[in-house]
């Protein structure tokens, strides 16, 4: 059973890793979308509207695979996870239902309106149904957060004469304080791969000297709500959840950070391998005492060690768990230096000139999504054993008459599905990128030529 349990897990985080790709880059742009149209509302200038348009494009085809990929994560429930469904789904239901009810409908009917109603709708209609995309969009985001919510901070529920969940409240499980600052944490997240992809995008044709304007409204939006994001990620919503880590989940927050022994004063870990085995961490970089004030606010702060919880407690993939915070963290950092830099560059009046500013915006583009990934990663290896935190253990939940190869089966299938999706979206995008925001107005392939040449 152990077995078929890991496959499962593997199963599920492989689905929900790659089809998340879509939707942080959808809810990312659903807010860009609006600045843009707002703009061409408040301007009057086509120059908005036409680039509006051209992402719109690009969100409907991240919009399709989002949900050609989102759907087998449903029936996943069923068929990989049947104890689970039956204990919780008096519980989480509520909020799966929602989303697909009411935030997935509002988006994809605004988004069918916004990319082929224009002329019908006028210019206050078209904005209207932008900002109906973004709504829908950011609904849809909640209620996935306040379901994940729930499984790292129960609350609202009563245990059912059946052994099952039950919702004793409504507003409880909706408004639950875990769900609010995970899910500013996590669209913030969104917006950030929405700014470096628009942002991306606008240095590759400002460098291949194509569209000069469009480049310059693309990186100039890219850049300043990216900013903003960055340093809100940073600070209050990434502070928020590590208190919530903190007072909730200490074992998490001690695995997270690599600390096996509890300390008073304790350090925070730069880098460092931890070393399970023998409890330690080998070869850290630490600064002394900041992981005691960051989480408590004092510097000799008690900080308990993974030592201090029975082993039957631990997160059973310490060292990815750990690695995952770490990356999610480091290029946060990153995402602050890149973002400010070129919002200076901006305000100087020379990022368009930068190239080699421009060249790093471009470069940039995979960094976001590895770093929502990695911020998952952490979010899920931290709650273990725990399916639902203290209530249910991972192991309670599968489907216990799905064997370790029926899931291995279609796992494979998965992927190979997966790659030829993929490698379809890619092309799609590119295409789009290529045809530009005013199709036939740019040979093709001239691109490329133009920076292989530089």
């Amino acid at each position: 059973m152990g077995q078929a349990v890991d496959v499962h897990r593997i199963h599920f985080a492989f689905t929900i890793t790659f089809h998340y790709i879509f939707p942080q880059l959808t809810m990312g742009l659903a807010l860009l979308l609006v600045y843009l149209k707002t703009k061409a509302l408040r301007t009057g200038d086509e120059h908005y509207d036409r680039a509006a348009r051209f992402w719109g494009r690009i969100f409907g085809i991240n919009f399709a695979v989002g949900v050609i990929t989102g759907i087998p994560m449903e029936f996943q429930f069923g068929t990989n996870w049947a104890a689970f469904s039956r204990a919780a789904g008096g519980v989480i239901g509520q909020t799966l239902a929602m989303e697909g009810v009411f935030s997935f409908f509002l988006e994809s009917s605004f988004l069918g309106l916004f990319l082929f109603g224009e002329k019908k709708l006028g210019r206050v209609g078209h904005w209207l149904a932008s900002f109906l995309v973004f709504l829908g969009s950011w609904l849809s985001g909640y209620f996935i957060v306040a379901t994940d919510a729930w499984m790292q901070h129960p609350t609202g529920y009563r245990l059912g004469a059946g052994g099952a969940f039950e919702l004793a409240s409504f507003w409880e499980l909706l408004l639950n304080k875990w769900a609010l600052w995970q899910y500013a944490h996590t669209m913030l997240g969104a917006v950030q791969t929405g700014c470096f992809v628009m942002a991306a995008v606008g240095a590759f044709y400002l460098l291949t000297k194509r569209d000069d304007n469009y480049g310059r409204t693309f990186v100039k939006a890219g850049v300043l709500v990216g900013a903003i994001a960055a340093l809100l990620q940073l600070f209050p919503t990434g502070d928020m959840q590590g208190e919530l880590v903190a007072d909730h989940q200490p074992v998490t927050l001690a695995a997270m950070e690599g600390l096996f022994e509890s300390r008073a004063g304790a350090p925070l870990a730069i880098l460092g391998q931890p070393d399970v085995e023998k409890g330690k961490l080998d070869n850290p970089l630490e600064v002394p005492e900041m992981l005691s004030f960051l989480t408590y606010r004092e510097w000799r702060a008690h900080v308990k060690g993974l030592t201090d919880f029975p082993r039957a407690e631990w997160p059973d993939q310490i060292p990815l768990l750990y690695y995952s915070y770490h990356v999610m963290v480091g290029l946060g950092t990153i995402f602050i230096a890149a973002m400010v830099l070129a919002a200076l560059l901006l305000w100087r009046g020379t990022l368009y000139d930068s190239r080699w500013m421009l060249w790093t915006l471009m470069l940039c583009v995979p960094l976001p999504y590895i770093a929502n990934t990695a911020g998952w990663m952490t979010a899920e290896l931290g709650r273990q054993p725990w399916l639902i935190y203290g209530l249910m253990r991972t192991a309670q939940g599968i489907s216990p008459r799905v064997a370790a190869g029926n899931a291995w089966f279609t796992l494979i299938g998965f992927m190979g599905l997966y790659m030829v999706l993929g490698i379809l979206w890619l092309f799609l995008f590119y295409r789009e990128i290529e045809l530009g925001p005013e199709p036939g107005a740019h040979p093709r392939g001239e691109d490329l030529a133009i920076l292989a040449a530089e």
